[in-house]
């Protein structure tokens, strides 16, 4: 087994575990290839008595996969994971972040979201 394989088998194990959503809401990230930007859209929500994300405007639970029409509440870009980031965590107030595992989580996208730009490779968000 390569140290590709082995790292891939890692994450995937990684990603069998179970989230806590975060109460402040989420992020749905891509990139703008043309402008050369990694983008993250903020969207609120509460979360429920059963963990499901709420939209606070309907009062319904918003659908994991398919699309859903929402304004997000922020909008943040940078050039690298390393600028959204210190744009994001240390410059907008309030912080649309409340969990730390979010925050790690919002890392390693901004990271990966970097890499697909500079390889001129498609993103995916995990």
């Amino acid at each position: 087994m390569t140290m590709r394989d082995r790292l891939t088998a890692i994450d995937e194990e990684f990603s069998k575990r179970t989230l806590n959503l975060d109460p402040a809401g989420y992020f749905i990230i891509s990139i703008d290839r043309d402008a050369g930007l990694i983008r993250a859209r903020h969207y609120s929500n509460t979360i429920d008595s059963r963990g499901l994300a709420i939209d606070p405007k309907t009062g319904k639970p918003i659908p994991a996969k398919g699309s859903v029409k929402r304004e997000p509440t922020l909008t943040v870009t940078g050039r690298t994971a390393k600028e959204i980031c210190i744009k994001l965590f240390e410059e907008v107030r309030p912080c649309p972040v409340s969990l730390m595992s979010h925050a790690a989580y919002l890392g390693r996208e901004f990271a990966r979201a970097e890499q697909a730009l500079v390889s001129d490779q498609d993103y995916l968000q995990d």
